[in-house]
């Protein structure tokens, strides 16, 4: 395994982190022993940076990533988020808070879920445009004085945004979807803010949410619980466009001797030090395989050769239906 640090003072953590959230909601049924036995492998093999967020499965995620690390505490790096809240009754509805007392619960349910005494890194999982984002840093940086947190994280957030959270605390990551079809942080000036500030970036959805697998090939390949069947990137003309840039990414792939999943995580990992995938699965197969990533090196012009054919703005279609909760 290779290690890489976040943040000037954060954590050190595997190049590749496991990213949990499909274990429990949004990409299908899952397969909870399954997912136990895929999170315990990993750990296993190395991956010491796990992810999730309070609203995976309304809570459900992080006891499951709690159950699955309860003999390992010691051997990983448990990152959850706070601030997207959905009600029970209602859990399609989705509500943004940064209001210090939500904070403050929102830790301490996180805990207890988890089963863990402190959280390794917590991040405001998006700002909330309503409370002064340094009423809410502020507030984390009290749970760190706590000793509930190690270290403190944004997602999603604007440059602007992760400078005024810095001036508070000191951030160890900024996640941000980053892939070969999502490059907004690479022009709109969070790439740019994390490295003059010296902050991690960890990049969720690295295989493009399954698209540049190279294993979806139709829209009727998704489960009827699976959101990517509502996405603008999935549908109708959008689909068609994007699934002719992933055939370029497996015609590529195929003549350097890796698979489409292999070389879109050599592609971002070579985007430099400061860089960590959390790809998602809930299989120990596709664990393995994008493992396998880490042994990929990339030459200058194969680089090039896969951003001729996949270049910034190529991806047809917005990343979300409703963009306005990104970016903030």
């Amino acid at each position: 395994m290779q290690y890489r640090q976040l943040g000037a003072a954060g954590p050190t953590v595997s190049a590749l982190g496991l990213g949990c959230m499909g274990m429990s909601e949004f990409y299908g049924p899952g397969d909870e022993a399954e997912s136990v036995s895929t999170i315990q492998r990993a750990v296993d093999l190395g991956v010491t940076l796990l992810d999730t967020a309070d609203m995976y499965g309304n809570g459900k995620n992080e006891r499951l990533v709690g159950k699955a690390i309860r003999s390992m505490r010691d051997r990983v790096v448990v990152a959850t988020k706070f601030g997207i809240v959905r009600a029970a009754d209602r859990p399609g509805e989705r509500r943004i808070s940064g209001r210090p007392e939500y904070v403050r619960s929102a830790c301490e349910a996180s805990l207890e879920r988890l089963g863990v005494d402190y959280i390794d890194l917590y991040y405001q999982h998006r700002v909330d445009t309503s409370v002064p984002i340094e009423e809410t840093v502020g507030t984390m940086a009290e749970l760190v004085s706590a000793g509930k947190v190690r270290f403190l994280g944004l997602s999603e957030a604007s440059a602007q945004n992760v400078r005024r959270a810095y001036a508070v605390h000191p951030i160890a990551a900024v996640q941000n979807e980053w892939s070969l079809w999502s490059r907004d942080l690479e022009t709109n000036g969070q790439l740019a803010a994390a490295r003059e500030l010296g902050i991690g970036v960890v990049a969720y959805s690295p295989l493009g949410r399954g698209f540049l697998t190279g294993a979806i090939s139709s829209p009727s390949d998704f489960a009827d619980d699976d959101f990517r069947a509502h996405s603008p990137r999935f549908q109708g003309e959008n689909f068609a466009k994007n699934l002719a840039l992933v055939r370029e990414v497996q015609r590529i792939a195929q003549h350097l001797g890796c698979t489409p999943s292999q070389l879109a995580l050599a592609w971002l990992l070579a985007q430099g030090e400061d860089i960590v995938p959390i790809p998602g699965t809930k299989r120990v197969k596709y664990l393995e395989e994008n493992l396998g990533a880490l042994d990929v090196v990339l030459s200058v012009a194969d680089r090039e050769a896969l951003e001729a054919v996949f270049p910034p703005d190529a991806a047809s279609g917005a990343r979300y239906a409703d963009m306005s909760f990104v970016n903030r």
